[in-house]
């Protein structure tokens, strides 16, 4: 053995691991097996969990279509309709130009996935996934978005193996694979930039519930769009003065939402590249709020140094963004944005362990994780000068 690993340079696994792998091999095989397939459904101890397990693998087969119906509930308003009231499918028929058969069919299908209830009278209203639609708009601009991220998954082997030249998401995101992002006019960054407003209330009340800014006197959020997290920070703490910097087109942006809010005066908004402009001075808090895990890790490094730079001593930096191997939302880290970054062209979910050795390598210490609300879609980690 001694001179096959020599010559071919392998190395056998520790016996823990072989005894893992072996124990592994033989649970795949009993659980593959139709016959305890048969037996598990059939056994009451197993039975919830057989039932259960065939469910979520149907779901991840049909996951496609249930988006689908949402998009299709999306695209008619169903829930801005029924939350005015319930209706019959006869109703719904004259209201959205569909057949009382289909109307019958949608709302049927979104009572089947929470999105409708059934209501007396042969009436349909709304269900408890329904009425959070109608408390998160963002989520309706997300699936409205999404039509795109599908049709750069029509062939997901394309995708991985880089055969895609050209994806619609790569195009719609201007600055992902630019040469010179800066010189995106507003056209070009209008369409991300007014979806960003849209889907990042959530993340910024979340944000904000985690870490207090009492203690801080100026904010820098870099990388801030419209100034969405700016406005929530600034309306919910009246002393901080604020910052932003992004490319230029979208710091004009910025500057007009502020002024609109009231916030003209204590803000100010920097136009510049990330990659290549050094960011403002005179903030003691730096934030960035869903955009570390957009670029690729020799670009985000340089952003975290930038922002090492523009910090003075005892300056915090502030990082918000979903993170891979969350757990009990792992497919929300993992594979949503695992493939929603891969299909844009820049960037990657990471995990907490890999954000931490990169805080610590642009130069920040005592970089600790904090608990959030929501921690699928928002986790919040802090670091120190």
């Amino acid at each position: 053995m001694k001179t096959i690993q020599a010559v071919t340079g392998a190395t056998q696994p520790p016996w823990f691991e072989r005894f893992t792998d072996t124990w592994h091999r033989s649970i795949t095989r009993l659980v593959a097996s139709p016959a305890f397939q048969r037996w598990a459904a059939d056994f009451p101890l197993t039975r919830p969990i057989a039932q259960r397990r065939a469910s979520d693998l149907f779901d991840l087969c049909a996951g496609f279509v249930y988006s689908q119906i949402l998009d299709a509930c999306v695209r008619l308003e169903l829930f801005e309709r029924l939350a005015k009231a319930p209706v019959t499918p006869e109703q719904l028929s004259t209201e959205v130009d569909l057949p009382p058969a289909a109307a019958d069919r949608l709302l049927r299908a979104g009572v089947a996935l929470r999105l409708f209830k059934r209501r007396s009278g042969g009436r349909f209203g709304l269900g408890p996934h329904g009425a959070a639609m109608l408390g998160n708009p963002g989520i309706a601009a997300m699936v409205r978005h999404h039509r795109m991220l599908y049709r750069d998954l029509t062939d997901p082997l394309a995708l991985l193996r880089g055969e895609l030249a050209d994806t619609e998401l790569g195009r719609f995101w201007a600055y992902a694979g630019s040469a010179t992002p800066g010189a995106a006019g507003d056209a070009e960054v209008a369409s991300y930039s007014e979806l960003m407003t849209a889907s990042h209330a959530f993340v910024a009340g979340d944000t904000l519930d985690a870490y207090s800014f009492k203690n801080h006197q100026c904010l820098l959020d870099v990388g801030g769009g419209e100034g969405n997290f700016l406005l929530a920070a600034g309306q919910r703490w009246p002393h901080l003065r604020l910052q932003l910097f992004d490319l230029p087109a979208v710091a004009e942006r910025a500057a007009k939402r502020l002024r609109e809010h009231g916030l003209g005066e204590r803000g100010a908004t920097f136009g510049g590249d990330l990659m290549r402009d050094p960011l403002p001075q005179g903030a003691d808090l730096i934030s960035f709020v869903r955009v570390i895990h957009d670029h690729d890790d020799d670009a985000a490094l340089t952003m975290l140094r930038a922002a090492r730079a523009a910090l003075p001593t005892s300056g915090t930096l502030l990082l918000t963004e979903p993170m891979a191997e969350t757990p009990g939302a792992e497919p929300i880290g993992d594979a949503y944005f695992g493939f929603y970054l891969l299909a844009m062209g820049s960037g990657r979910p990471r995990p907490p362990r890999e954000l931490t050795a990169m805080l610590k390598a642009a130069g920040f210490s005592c970089v600790r994780l904090l608990p959030t609300r929501r921690p699928m879609q928002t986790r919040v980690m802090v670091a120190k000068v």
